[in-house]
């Protein structure tokens, strides 16, 4: 007996299923699509009137959603035989099994435990804010106003003090809830948001666009990200009339479902933007590598390619993304505290804190004594019981070094560069955390101390860690939300724009930079000012 659509249809809405599979099918043609679409509106209407739904051996699965930009159906199934039955219907044109891309992760930078924040702490306007020119397009783009960003990521903080006067809704795609919990467990989600539309606070901190609108859909959970989510979100963002979809997401490859679903966003006009992906080598990763994604790299604060971008033929842009601070789910984010003395004056000093370090939630002051690279060599020639270990970066992991200096007794470690400026790590792997705080200290902080202590004199330091609502991290994924903002800012200026005269005219404006042979820099760094007053030029 020939299984027709209807059959199908009614069968999905109805049959019992232990729902261990998701799977999309895509239907043949608009028709099919309207029957089973119509079908799903319905479902409670024909579960009341009791239709008989004929044999059980039909049963294919549930229906769990009607992606009606997609003509796509989202299926729970039970077994790999209702997975066949779908694929063997008439009216079907393929099916695709739920598969989950890594989940977005910075490259540097970490979140603590939830505790009370002082949010307002050490903000100061984000160096990438200003090297997009995103102020230079205020005025002309009004700042962002009437643009709609969709975020598909790990979800959103839609209270944070930085992001609730522009957040206008949010949806879950991941399964973890009935679609209504989209909160951000992970924090990148937030961080990704803050730097696209991030409100301008007295403090300066700000988005690209702090007076665009932000859409949340959360695609991502620590399991990864699923292709039956991301179809989803990109449907419920044309569903939305979005201008922009930010993807900080990706993989080396993408599905069929996948990739028409982006190509049904760019025919409904949306643009969309994605991150080149976090490994450095010279393959852009997907979606971003799609002909319509405006694909986007870093640079760091000297506009220099990270090492972590990946790059390649396809990749548009660049953008900040080292050391970005934005938003973090409220609470979550770590700033440290230092301040050194020689025994005559006290001095607080640029630090930063390390993944895996005792929190020292209240200031504790001690005695530095120098341990050289921190090797056990170096422990076994001086005396840091009950101490802070003052070493050296260099030749040894932190966490060896961290590990030494517990092994001598050393009540806290503080580590000094070997280089200009400061950087984060991660003294685990497995996400333990040591029994000691630890602190970095700029090089030449560091030195100036190693002196005062060989002169004789006694050197101390304070450390403290507070909790703040902000972050900096590394990775592309900080480099997309920048051009998603400018973007938006184009969107605000100009309506009429479609995705290919976006990514003409962001690639036409960018600044360029070198060394370039391989297109690692794309068309350069991406230029808020320029791109504006092109869209404005573009009616």
């Amino acid at each position: 007996m020939k299984f027709n659509v209807f059959a199908l249809i009614v069968s999905v809405l109805f049959a019992t299923s232990a729902q261990a599979e998701r799977v999309l099918v895509i239907m043949k043609d608009q028709q099919s699509f309207n029957k089973a679409h119509m079908a799903y509106k319905m479902k409670g209407s024909y579960a009341s009137k009791g239709l008989d739904l004929g044999v059980q051996s039909q049963a294919v699965g549930q229906l769990e959603d009607s992606l009606a930009n997609l003509n796509s159906l989202v299926v729970n199934t039970d077994n790999d035989a209702q997975i066949e039955k779908l694929k063997a219907n008439p009216a079907v044109a393929y099916v695709e099994k739920e598969i989950f891309h890594d989940a977005p992760a910075p490259v540097k930078g970490f979140l603590g435990q939830s505790r009370q924040s002082q949010p307002k702490l050490g903000q100061k306007t984000p160096w990438g804010i200003h090297a997009v020119k995103a102020t230079q397009a205020w005025n002309k783009s009004g700042r962002g106003a009437g643009a709609r960003v969709l975020v598909l990521d790990t979800g959103i903080d839609e209270a944070h003090p930085s992001l609730a006067a522009n957040f206008e809704k949010g949806k879950d795609f991941t399964g973890d809830s009935n679609g209504s919990d989209f909160s951000d467990k992970v924090g990148h989600g937030t961080h990704v948001a803050g730097t696209i539309a991030g409100v301008l606070d007295n403090t300066g901190f700000t988005g690209v666009a702090p007076k665009a609108k932000v859409l949340a859909g959360r695609v991502c959970s620590e399991q990864g990200c699923s292709n039956v989510a991301i179809a989803q979100g990109i449907n419920w963002g044309i569903q939305e009339k979005v201008d922009v979809i930010s993807m900080s997401l990706g993989g080396a490859w993408s599905t069929p479902a996948e990739r028409t679903a982006v190509a049904a966003a760019d025919k409904a006009g949306i643009t969309v933007v994605a991150a080149s992906g976090n490994n450095g080598s010279n393959r852009v990763s997907y979606p971003a590598a799609l002909s319509t994604v405006i694909a986007v790299g870093a640079v760091d604060v000297n506009l220099n390619k990270a090492d972590f971008s990946q790059y390649g033929p396809e990749l548009a842009v660049v953008a900040p993304g080292v050391a970005v601070v934005s938003s973090v789910p409220q609470g979550t984010g770590r700033e440290s505290a230092v301040s050194v003395s020689n025994g005559q004056k006290t001095v607080k000093v640029a630090s930063s804190t390390f993944q895996g370090a005792r929190e020292i939630l209240t200031p504790e002051t001690n005695v530095l004594v120098h341990a050289n690279l921190g090797k056990p060599e170096d422990f076994a020639k001086v005396d840091v019981k009950g101490k802070y270990a003052l070493i050296s970066r260099g030749e040894i992991t932190f966490g060896d070094k961290v590990k030494n200096a517990i092994k001598a007794g050393a009540a806290g470690v503080v580590v000094y560069n070997n280089a200009p400026g400061l950087i984060q790590g991660a003294l685990t792997d497995d996400g333990s955390v040591l029994p000691v705080g630890v602190f970095m200290i700029e090089q030449t902080v560091g030195l100036e101390m190693v002196r005062v202590i060989n002169s004789g004199k006694v050197a101390t330091a304070t450390l403290h860690t507070m909790a703040t609502d902000y972050a900096p991290f590394d990775g592309t994924s900080m480099a997309t939300p920048h051009v998603s903002g400018v973007v938006a800012l184009m969107k605000a200026a100009n309506k009429a724009l479609t995705g290919a005269q976006v990514k003409e005219i962001l690639k036409r404006t960018a600044t360029p930079l070198s060394p370039n042979s391989a297109n690692e820099l794309g068309a350069g760094i991406v230029n808020a000012e320029a791109a504006v007053q092109a869209a404005i030029d573009a009616k």
